[in-house]
């Protein structure tokens, strides 16, 4: 019953949802070429609002728990496990204030409206991820960035989203390189649950009534072992998976 729901709602869904990448789209190159950094910026925020009320259409619902007080004054590495694209809105609106970046696959950087355009103008790094050197360059360069500017960066170690909620195992080089090239920055794990049920039939239709739960955990400072601190980063993320 509810998969045969989802068919007419998930066509409402996607005609909302790119509607609102088109929109934003113009905006997102008026505010950056006649306003500037922090204008772009605010535009992303709200897109990213208004594409979160987009999945509300099915029945989604959020719940961000951040209990900690994280310095906007610092740079941070945000490390997450990875379930579906839909796990990003809600960290660009819920950690706004510290201006989040992505580590991406350079094929979301052209072709899509609104979501390209940010990823290219916006700070983020856009990775091959069959050139390893290539990759790590850009990383690099993403940690510098965020160590001059006090902003964050977010990786997803799993480099896959997993399609079922199990954790896959981290894959550290590119975690590494972005501790190296930010060593004043905070690490900050976040737990996501859920996210990939809307995903649960395939790209169509979409899954129906998902409660995605974030768990922002206590930062962690960049000091010491990299191996160690990595190893006990994704101990924090994948202890709260279930």
């Amino acid at each position: 019953m509810f998969k045969l729901l989802s068919y007419p709602l998930t066509i409402v869904f996607f005609v909302c949802f790119g509607l609102t990448l088109v929109v934003f789209h113009p905006i997102q190159w008026i505010c950056l070429n006649a306003f500037g950094y922090d204008a772009h910026k605010q535009s992303v925020s709200f897109l990213n609002w208004f594409l979160m009320r987009c999945t509300n259409l099915l029945g989604v619902r959020y719940r961000f728990e951040n209990e900690n007080d994280i310095p906007t004054n610092k740079p941070l590495i945000i490390v997450t496990n990875h379930q579906s694209m839909y796990d990003i809105p809600p960290i660009i609106w819920y950690m706004r204030e510290h201006h989040p970046k992505f580590v991406s696959k350079k094929e979301l950087g052209k072709g899509i409206p609104s979501v390209s355009f940010n990823l290219r103008h916006g700070g983020s790094a856009l990775i091959n991820r069959k050139d390893p050197v290539q990759a790590l360059v850009e990383i690099g360069k993403l940690g510098e960035y965020i160590e001059t500017h006090n902003r964050s960066a977010v990786i997803f170690p799993e480099g896959t989203r997993s399609r079922d909620g199990n954790p896959k195992a981290f894959k550290p080089s590119g975690l590494k390189t972005l501790m190296k090239h930010a060593p004043s920055a905070l690490i900050v794990p976040i737990t996501i649950n859920n996210s990939w049920k809307m995903l649960r039939y395939g790209k169509f239709p979409m899954g129906l009534g998902a409660f995605i739960k974030f768990k922002v955990h206590r930062p962690i400072n960049n000091e010491g072992s990299p191996e160690e601190l990595i190893k006990l980063v994704e101990q924090q993320i994948t202890k709260d998976i279930f």
